[in-house]
């Protein structure tokens, strides 16, 4: 056979192997709470809670769509153009036209262009979260922030196609099998590097206090049957008002974060709920979940790539001759960006499904749907949520339910226990 069938063939069982995994560890048993006691939950927020909410959301839409919108057409006039291919050639002619100085310098100068052709964007959404109160930080802090973001974007999209074209190199015919054996170990490797190598970047992270929430907390960490060392706190309030927890890394490299807005505006009840919420994450392995569905979903798009790419009309419309060309990198990240995009549904709907389950853990460890609800009260106004989002913006991109959604499920929980 040869490799382009070995490809189709793998192709397909990467396909049903995401389709397994997927049916097997996502919860998609949990349908959202009926729609009757969302439109009651919503009632009974504040009504100006929900106008400033839904005006916030307004302002940030024109910014995002916009940057959706221009990335898109920069991708695909650098991608399905001969443009981009003369980019890459650019960047690589002081040094030879290299191979190695194509790969590494086009591909930044590819990522370069595509970030600050949207900058202004991002620019427009931080002028709306300080006009709203969210954001802390001046444009100094804010300047900073982002080129910590593109130093770590540089690092990997620096790292990614060298090793990518690497490969291609020692084995040109049969570089999409290692490189989309590559690219699922980068998955995982990620995860477990990425809490302690690149979010320290960001914030700095601090063992919570010792004192009565602490041990409540370690306390139903242990009850939960989840090992949690410590729970730490993120200096958050340095950039946002906004609260938070999150829970990241697999093994040794697993924590509960909470920001340290979350232990200043809420109580320690609420506190208890969301880390609650959290160990359910934990309990449940969903970083697992994520780190196999996204090494399957990596693996996929390597061999989807190569098959894609090796197509004549597509080849002659990026001015090259194979994909396997760092010329051809602009394509590759055309063909990424339109996947993405077609898959931001499904990662949303996946989500949403696993955010329900820890909740429905949240409201069964601590048996107390009164303080669930009023957290998510709390974290909408805050956080300047819109409780009830239009359905077409919570089908496209939502990662978790609406707050009408686990306020009603939280009442539905108190309804079955009878409280």
């Amino acid at each position: 056979m040869s490799p382009r069938g070995w490809a189709v063939l793998t192709l397909a069982g990467l396909a049903v192997a995401l389709i397994v995994a997927g049916a097997l560890l996502i919860p998609w048993h949990r349908p959202p709470a009926p729609r009757a006691d969302q439109l009651a939950a919503l009632r009974s927020l504040p009504v100006d809670q929900v106008a400033r909410g839904r005006a916030f959301h307004g302002a940030l839409r024109p910014a995002a769509w916009s940057a959706l919108a221009v990335g898109l057409v920069v991708a695909l006039v650098l991608g399905l153009t001969p443009l981009g291919a003369r980019l890459v050639a650019l960047a690589g002619r002081p040094f030879g036209d290299h191979w190695l100085a194509q790969a590494v310098l086009g591909g930044l100068a590819v990522l370069l262009l595509a970030d600050l052709l949207t900058l202004p964007f991002a620019a427009w959404r931080q002028t709306v979260l300080t006009r709203y109160g969210l954001s802390t930080q001046g444009w100094d802090g804010w300047a900073v922030d982002l080129l910590k973001s593109y130093a770590v974007s540089a690092i990997i999209g620096a790292l990614v196609p060298l090793g990518f074209y690497s490969v291609v190199r020692l084995a040109p015919r049969w570089w999409w099998a290692f490189g989309a054996a590559g690219a699922a170990l980068l998955v995982v490797l990620l995860s477990f590097v990425l809490p302690v190598l690149v979010e320290p970047v960001f914030n700095r992270f601090t063992p919570m206090e010792a004192g009565p929430l602490r041990t409540e907390l370690v306390s139903m960490a242990a009850r939960d049957g989840v090992p949690v060392r410590d729970v730490l706190v993120a200096d958050a309030s340095r950039r946002t008002r906004a609260v938070n927890a999150y829970v990241s890394g697999l093994g040794p490299t697993r924590r509960v974060v909470v920001y340290d807005t979350l232990l200043r505006e809420a109580t320690p009840e609420e506190v208890t709920s969301v880390v609650a919420h959290e160990l359910g994450h934990a309990r449940d392995r969903d970083v697992w979940t994520g780190t196999l569905t996204g090494a399957l979903g990596a693996a996929l798009a390597v061999v989807a790539l190569y098959l894609i790419g090796s197509w004549t009309p597509v080849l002659r419309l990026a001015g090259v001759d194979s994909v396997a060309q760092p010329r051809a990198f602009p394509l590759l990240i055309a063909l990424v960006t339109v996947a993405g995009l077609v898959a931001t549904p499904v990662q949303a709907l996946v989500s949403r499904r696993i955010e329900a389950r820890a909740d429905a853990h949240a409201l069964a460890l601590t048996g107390d749907p009164v303080t669930f609800e009023a957290m998510q009260r709390r974290l909408a106004g805050v956080n300047l949520a819109d409780p009830d989002p239009p359905r077409w913006e919570y089908l496209w991109s939502a990662s978790h339910p609406s707050t009408v959604e686990r306020m009603a499920a939280a009442r539905a929980y108190a309804r079955e226990i009878g409280r």
